[in-house]
């Protein structure tokens, strides 16, 4: 088990969130949707006004958007932000730290899980890709693609698996992964720099480094050479 100074509990097994977590994305999700409010005649965003506006279900955050779903349905915007990000999905890149956070546990003998809110064979395309599926014991991602969240596939997951559910890490970007550790009784840690902005991370009294890689710095990386 691997202990840290800003945890309750030592841990056993890391559950990893992958969009804006472990995936350098965030940028790309704002890039894609400004595309799509120019076509709508909407306000554009900036990346703090993304990321202090994004939420699940996904489909709020459009609300906040100003999208008129009695003029054009989700699905249809949905669709069309998810064909163009599919599209471009390969310009980004994993999060600095991302690859060396994931040896380090794997080399630690911690079994790891993605679990995600995007599409699962596209993700396992992307681990695939990146030569890391390798690292996990489990991947699991939505049916679909339009992020409702994933609480229900967490307790799914977490019934099959053994120990105490306080000796589980999920690492997150969002206040969502927060509530998924909540449900199921893990620790959590948060990450900035992806999907949510760092105010909003703060006010949710887990632990919050500034980017993954000061994770890896601070936690890991000791942790492992000591």
């Amino acid at each position: 088990m691997l202990k840290a100074d800003f945890l309750h509990y030592p841990v056993s097994r890391v559950v990893w969130d992958w969009n804006g977590t472990l995936f350098n994305d965030a940028w790309l999700c704002m890039d894609v949707m400004n595309g799509l409010l120019r076509i709508h005649g909407l306000p554009l965003l900036t990346l703090e006004r993304y990321q202090r506006i994004f939420d699940f279900p996904v489909i709020d955050y459009y609300r906040r958007l100003g999208f008129d779903f009695e003029q054009t349905p989700f699905e249809e915007v949905g669709s069309a932000f998810i064909h163009e990000y599919e599209r471009r999905r390969l310009e980004c890149d994993l999060h600095e730290g991302a690859r060396q956070a994931l040896s380090c546990l794997r080399q630690a003998g911690i079994p790891q899980t993605v679990l995600s809110a995007y599409e699962e064979s596209t993700l396992e395309s992307l681990l695939i890709h990146f030569e890391i599926y390798s690292c996990f014991e489990r991947v699991t991602g939505s049916d679909d693609h339009y992020a409702t969240g994933k609480v229900d596939k967490a307790l799914a997951w977490a019934r099959e698996i053994d120990g105490p559910p306080e000796h589980i890490l999920l690492i997150g970007d969002t206040a969502h992964d927060a509530e998924v550790a909540s449900a199921l009784g893990a620790q959590c840690v948060l990450v900035a720099g992806g999907n949510q902005h760092v105010d909003r991370l703060r006010s949710l009294g887990a632990p919050l480094f500034p980017s993954l890689r000061s994770l890896v710095d601070q936690w890991l990386l000791p942790e492992w050479e000591g």
